[in-house]
């Protein structure tokens, strides 16, 4: 596994692995601890507001104990007062008496004039004779079947409730209820001591987050917008019932956005019920500063390290940049160019390789000049020899005499009629004449093939039906020049072998033609042909140093002149099928 890695890291660029490893090393790593910095930070911000919504609800309670303590404080006065049992219970002969009686009992008007936080003051009781006075009510229809005044009637607690009946002036307030026995009379009333509103409110006012006081029932009976008093908790869509929450914070979505609910109760003292106090606060709120130092944060972070990144991306440019010079250099250098030179400067390592690659090209420079010297020495040498035994080949006999007497030949025959035998001896003595001519190192192809066709009408004179050639020769060919004697020797072997061994003759075809910029010359013939082992042996002698057989010394003569001057690729290729033939092949370039 280890090994694949390093052969795909291998496969990178070295630019690519600096910035690769500087992304993997660095920013990936700072990313992830300015993350989780950010989550820390966003964590202790909700913590720090979880604890502030709470101890403020707690401070908001104890505020709120405090001044429910007032209306309590007045109820227990006044189930004392006996001037208020006196007023309530006495039965009034004229409208002028009861006034009377109103006027002398002030008590609940000193009552509000004393504490700011109680708004009104009522007393329900059974006296038809009574008039309301929005203080002293007697009791009617609407009131007797009131759900308060029943709760009343029914305990001796206190009951705390938002009370919105539908009165000439309703109260829509937090009120405390309670009853108030007169034993001497065996009656009670019921005493109704009403917070005012504002000062609710303004308890409220100077909280950070959304707080409401709701009663038993659900109604709002304080809030810091005043508008929610009066509604419900449910009215409110908060997406949950807060009868079913415990005390405590609950993490919920309030209208699809993330919030804390903050949930307490107060019970006071000799009460039936409490209220229920509410603070609410969305988590975007709370974390929005945290977010915004954070997102400062990771700016600058970002920055510095997209500067850092820049930094990294022109070093690695810098240096993949000089390793490409270097790379292009010894890229001339393969392609045979031993004058380039690098010029890449520095005193780190590149810089002394490029200087270590100008020592490394001048000793080859140096050595290739020894070895061509050396090479030139030994191909002079080896073309002297070769043309010394060609020349040798040429002049087996004497050419000059074997000419003359060639010449004298084909006249008698001339002058006798046998026009047959006298061409015969005219292409003969042509073909001596080519061969006094060897010696030049390049003869125009028209030449050749002059020679060729010469040689094959001698044969075709001597084996008569049992040869056929064709020749197929391009004519913008025909002043190309190639060396002498390159292409008899194949048309003499094809001869020669096929009609030998094959009894109704052979078919011999030399096809010359231009293939782009190089001239393919094939000599094909349909004779017997040889078995892929005698093949190889053939293709083995003709490559092979030592001298080859007798009869294969002109194939292997032609095979080493071609690769002598044109080179391995252009050099004689063999191909023969047993019972089908064979096929010789060379290929000249036109430029050389």
């Amino acid at each position: 596994m280890f090994r694949k890695v390093v052969q795909i890291t291998n496969n990178f660029k070295l630019k690519h692995k600096l910035i690769i490893s500087y992304i993997l090393v660095v920013m990936i790593p700072v990313m992830i601890v300015g993350g989780g910095v950010v989550g820390y930070f966003r964590s202790q911000a909700m913590d720090r507001a979880i604890d502030q919504a709470t101890n403020n609800v707690e401070k908001t309670k104890s505020q709120l104990g405090n001044m429910l303590r007032i209306p309590m404080d007045v109820s227990n006065t006044l189930m004392l007062d006996e001037d208020l049992e006196d007023v309530v219970t006495t039965r009034y002969e004229s409208v002028l008496e009861l006034t009377k009686a109103y006027l002398d009992y002030d008590d609940f008007l000193r009552f509000r004039f004393t504490y700011r936080e109680i708004g009104d003051v009522r007393f329900y009781y059974d006296n038809p004779t009574l008039i309301n006075n929005l203080e002293l009510i007697p009791i009617d229809e609407n009131i007797s079947t009131a759900k308060w005044y029943q709760q009343a009637l029914h305990t001796k607690s206190v009951i705390w409730a938002y009370i919105d009946d539908k009165e000439p002036i309703p109260v829509q307030k937090l009120s405390l209820i309670r009853q108030l026995p007169f034993p001497d009379h065996r009656t009670s009333g019921v005493l109704m001591v009403s917070l005012d509103q504002n000062e609710l409110n303004r308890m409220l006012l100077q909280e950070p987050f959304e707080t409401v006081i709701a009663d038993e029932a659900g109604n709002v009976v304080a809030a810091k917008n005043p508008g929610f008093v009066g509604k419900t908790l449910e009215s409110l869509d908060y997406g949950v019932d807060l009868g079913q929450l415990e005390k405590g914070s609950h993490k919920l979505d309030i209208n699809d956005e993330p919030s804390y609910m903050i949930v307490d109760e107060l019970i006071p003292e000799n009460s039936m019920n409490g209220l229920r106090i509410v603070s609410v606060f969305s988590t975007e709120s709370i974390v929005k500063d945290a977010n915004r130092v954070s997102v400062v944060g990771l700016i600058i972070i970002l920055l510095v390290l997209l500067i850092a990144l820049a930094f990294v991306y022109i070093v690695s440019f810098l240096t993949s940049n000089r390793l490409l010079r270097l790379s292009r250099h010894l890229n001339r250098l393969a392609l045979g160019d031993l004058n380039v030179v690098s010029r890449i400067d520095g005193n780190d390592e590149i810089g002394q390789l490029s200087r270590q690659f100008n020592y490394m090209v001048e000793s080859i420079r140096t050595l290739m000049a020894q070895i061509v010297e050396k090479t030139e020495q030994n191909t002079a040498l080896e073309i002297a020899q070769r043309e010394i035994k060609l020349k040798m080949m040429a002049s087996q006999i004497n050419p000059h005499f074997l000419f003359n007497a060639l010449e004298s030949i084909r006249m008698n025959a001339h002058m006798k009629g046998e026009k047959e035998i006298a061409n015969v001896v005219r292409l003969l003595g042509r073909l001596m004449r080519k061969n006094l001519e060897v010696g030049r190192e390049r003869t125009p192809l028209r030449e050749e093939i002059e020679m060729v066709r010469s040689y094959l009408e001698i044969q075709k004179f001597r084996y008569e039906e049992r040869l056929k050639y064709e020749l197929d020769v391009d004519s913008l060919a025909n002043e190309i020049r190639i060396p002498p004697l390159i292409i008899q020797p194949l048309v003499e072997n094809a001869v020669v072998h096929g009609v030998e061994d094959k009894e109704d003759g052979v078919m011999v075809n030399i096809d010359i033609q231009f293939k782009g910029e190089i001239l393919v010359i094939r000599v094909r013939d349909n004779g017997l042909g040889m078995t892929p082992e005698r093949l190889e042996e053939v293709k083995s002698w003709i490559s092979s140093p030592d001298e080859p057989e007798k009869n294969r010394i002109g194939l292997r003569n032609v095979h080493q002149r071609l690769i002598l001057s044109y080179g391995e690729e252009h050099g004689l290729k063999i191909s023969s099928e047993y019972g089908t033939g064979t096929e010789f092949t060379f290929t000249i370039p036109v430029n050389v």
